[in-house]
């Protein structure tokens, strides 16, 4: 019904957007297109999912396991058409992070927490909230994270031996990769060079063709018939298997939880945070919309689900989602394709994938790393404001040289200040008359004009007006423009229909000047306020006698001038 204002049902806020495809009716044309789409996507994500898997800290077979389970679920459970759910590069720094500290078991127990964490969200239908991430906070730490996963891949790209494991706060990092610098390997940088030179290239003339994919292989031939002296998936990993693990429910202890949370929690933010925008890049791609709270469940089970079979966080990424898109996908059918492409991959393949070098893997991620780093919004948010370049730089900054969650609630508590006091700002006090000097000085400069000059012929009423959202960052400024009067009216009219919500503080606010101006024997009306903001007024003590509701101005204005005519008709008689 147009106008409705009903609040969707537990069905429609959690049907998988796999049952909506289905309803409205699939057929064989919507199948060969999400076979193709499938097919790319898997092409794309193959190389990926390895080489974030292993720049995270762990096996490559990890990446493939998540992006076989998680990919599938995303799918097959998540409220968007397109989503394809896999290992992020967002992750590596976390994940490395959790390995370091809490080893593979931790890592895995991390991960299945962040998915129950994540079925609580979407359950408790906060997945709205989520994307009130400011845009500064998302660039500035989707940039960190590009340097810092950048810099992890030096060592592979140069072919460098450490002395040690590499350090993984950035600037001992960095430390340890220059005084290894000697032992920098020709053929390693021949092989790197030319991944991102075939990479660069294809996009260029080929766009439409896998990139990474025929990198990845053309650098794998030549490492083979050159014989080339490069470390291989075989021989740091010894490959990878050819065959999916068998469940297992990863280690449970009160103890262990309690160590690894903080782990969980973070992955559950992220992973939160980029599925959503992903989903949010999908319909603006394809002029679908997603439901938030059925993507985050989609992403809790995902998470359970990859942790079970020993995979690592899942999310929906944003690259691998708009190649989705751009290859033609009808609905979610070519995720659920897409996932099993790469297990057709692992049951097939497998044996090859020891040839491919590792310096390739690096360039592959080393392309991603500098198409994450926003370099354009970067450069516009610097420039924006003051407000915005703080609090991007201070996200970018703690992401790179502290960590990811510090960086985040930083600069997310930054953005949340700059958003209030510019909000407090924005909310306006007007009144056709000045009340002190320096209003009358504003006037005359152009800077404030009264919204209705004829509504001041009545000395014995004073009208103004609250624009904005009245809340406690604009308390002190309201109070101080209500209390600026020259003299003392018979009556105030505060006209309300300007303002859309109002908080505790800002209530408090309007029950003391009603008490003042009561002190003075002078009537308050409030006009035009809304029923939820009336409410809120009425729970704080903003009510009769002290104050009379009305719901026009020119309702309020009458009844001011009958009140304050009638006690001077009283008061002639008496005398």
């Amino acid at each position: 019904m147009v106008g409705s204002t009903r609040e969707p049902s537990f069905v429609e806020l959690y049907t998988p957007k796999l049952i909506t495809v289905l309803r409205e009716g699939y057929g064989l044309g919507d199948l060969k297109a999400d076979i193709v789409a499938g097919l790319t996507v898997a092409i794309v994500a193959l190389p990926l999912s390895m080489a974030i898997a292993i720049a995270s800290g762990v096996t490559p077979d990890r990446g493939l396991y998540t992006s076989i389970v998680g990919g599938f679920i995303v799918s097959a459970l998540g409220g968007s058409r397109f989503q394809i759910g896999g290992p992020a590069g967002a992750f590596i720094v976390l994940v490395a992070a959790t390995v370091q500290l809490h080893g593979i078991d931790g890592l895995i127990l991390a991960t299945f927490l962040s998915g129950v964490i994540l079925l609580a969200i979407g359950f408790l239908r906060l997945g709205i909230f989520i994307k009130y991430i400011p845009f500064p906070v998302t660039v500035g730490f989707t940039s960190g994270i590009a340097i810092i996963i950048f810099a992890s891949q030096i060592a592979d790209l140069l072919g460098l031996t450490l002395h040690g494991a590499e350090p993984g706060p950035f600037i001992p990092k960095l430390e340890a990769l220059g005084a290894a610098l000697p032992t920098v390997s020709a053929a390693a940088v021949a092989v790197a060079a030319l991944a991102i030179g075939i990479i660069v290239g294809v996009r260029r003339f080929r766009p439409h063709w896998p990139a990474f994919l025929i990198a990845t292989v053309l650098a794998s031939l030549a490492v083979w018939l050159l014989a080339l002296p490069v470390e291989t998936l075989g021989t740091r990993f010894g490959g990878i298997p050819r065959s999916l693990p068998y469940p297992q429910l990863p280690m449970l202890s009160v103890e262990k939880m309690m160590a690894v949370l903080p782990a969980a929690l973070s992955f559950a933010l992220l992973g939160g945070i980029e599925s959503l925008l992903s989903a949010v890049v999908a319909d603006s791609m394809s002029g679908r919309r997603h439901r938030s709270n059925a993507e985050i469940v989609a992403q809790g089970v995902a998470n359970m689900a990859s942790a079970l079979f020993g995979g690592i966080c899942v999310t929906g990424t944003i690259a691998r989602t708009a190649t989705n898109v751009r290859a033609g996908a009808r609905g979610p059918v070519s995720g659920i394709l897409h996932s099993g492409f790469v297990l057709l991959f692992m049951l097939v393949a497998a044996p090859l994938a020891s040839y491919i070098p590792l310096a390739a893997l690096a360039a592959v991620l080393a392309v991603v790393c500098w198409n994450m780093a926003e370099k354009h919004a970067f450069a516009t948010l610097v420039r924006a404001s003051r407000g915005d370049a703080v609090v991007l730089l201070a996200t970018f900054l703690l992401v790179v040289f502290r960590d990811l969650t510090q960086g985040i609630l930083v600069g997310f508590g930054l953005g949340a200040l700059l958003f209030l006091h510019r909000m407090a700002r924005a909310v306006e006090v007007d009144s056709p008359r000045p009340a002190i000097e320096e209003d009358v000085s504003d006037t005359a400069n152009g800077s404030r004009q009264p919204y209705d000059v004829a509504l001041a012929t009545d000395p014995d009423v004073v009208v103004y007006r609250i624009s904005g959202a009245f809340f406690f960052g604009a308390a002190a400024s309201v109070a101080a423009a209500l209390d600026r009067i020259g003299e003392q009216p018979k009556a105030y009219v505060i006209d309300f229909s300007a303002v859309p919500m109002i908080d505790s503080t800002a209530a408090a606010t309007i029950e003391g000047f009603a008490r003042k101006a009561h002190r003075h024997h002078a009537s308050v009306y409030i006009a035009g306020a809304r029923p939820a903001v009336r409410r809120i007024l009425l729970v704080h003590g903003v009510r009769p006698p002290d104050v009379h509701f009305r719901s026009k101005l020119t309702d309020a204005l009458a009844i001011a001038h009958h009140k304050i005519d009638g006690a001077a008709d009283v008061e002639a008689a008496s005398a």
